[in-house]
């Protein structure tokens, strides 16, 4: 299991190798010390799991998370308390206090070794999941679960359940990463999640009006409309 240890203080980067080397199955392929080194390292290197810091110069962890495409599995490390960790709705693997006590190392890694079991997504398969920070809340966001994507300028926000967080990139940006499979571009603004749809209904000038499960409607585009057709003739 290749682990990358992300901290800017350097004695707690050797602290934490020195307490994974007790874990034969555990193999720390490099380290950094702010975000941007961490996001280049965790891009080149490929990690199972990142140990990361939440407050750190030049910006938090969750910041770095914002930045990348593809997530690797998350272990936070805090020298404040559960409480710090929890204002987060962040579901990630676990979390380490500082200083680490080598029984929850221990812990973290039984989580983390049963999550290396099941496998990683190719790096050119579409995205699973997305980190998003809006304002002080931040989620893992599984994109099976977000019924629609809708266009927010340079943003875009997305229909999860009772949340609506705003994501910090374009929706053309997005559409590219996403598995055409089960997202389908509605309009110009909007991209809706097949398995939410629970009717469709022809509307005018050769639109169509899809209605979700929760109630909302969209609109496809006329140009649209005639590739949804032309998909679930072929679906």
């Amino acid at each position: 299991m290749k682990a990358l240890v992300v901290d800017d203080e350097p004695l707690a980067r050797r602290e934490l190798r020195r307490l994974l080397a007790a874990f034969p199955s555990v193999e720390v392929i490099g380290e950094a010390g702010n975000i941007d080194d961490a996001k280049a390292r965790i891009e080149q290197l490929a990690p199972d799991v990142v140990f990361l810091d939440i407050q750190m110069p030049g910006g938090t962890g969750f910041d770095l998370l914002t930045r990348l495409d593809r997530l690797p599995r998350i272990v936070f490390t805090t020298a404040y308390d559960q409480y710090a960790v929890k204002a987060f709705e962040v579901n990630a693997l676990d979390y380490l206090l500082k200083p680490v006590e080598p029984e929850r190392l221990a812990a973290a890694l039984h989580k983390i070794q049963a999550a290396v079991t099941h496998g990683s997504p190719a790096a050119d398969a579409p995205l699973e999941q997305l980190f998003i920070k809006d304002g002080p809340r931040c989620w893992f966001v599984p994109l099976r679960e977000v019924g629609v994507f809708t266009s927010e300028g340079n943003y875009v926000r997305l229909l999860w359940g009772r949340e609506r967080p705003l994501l910090g990139r374009s929706l053309a940006a997005l559409e590219t990463k996403l598995d055409p499979r089960r997202f389908f571009r509605a309009n110009r603004g909007q991209i809706v999640n097949l398995d939410f749809i629970q009717g469709v209904e022809a509307g005018e000038g050769g639109r169509l009006h899809v209605q979700l499960r929760d109630g909302l409607e969209i609109e496809v585009s006329r140009r649209q409309a005639r590739l949804f057709k032309a998909r679930s003739t072929v679906d």
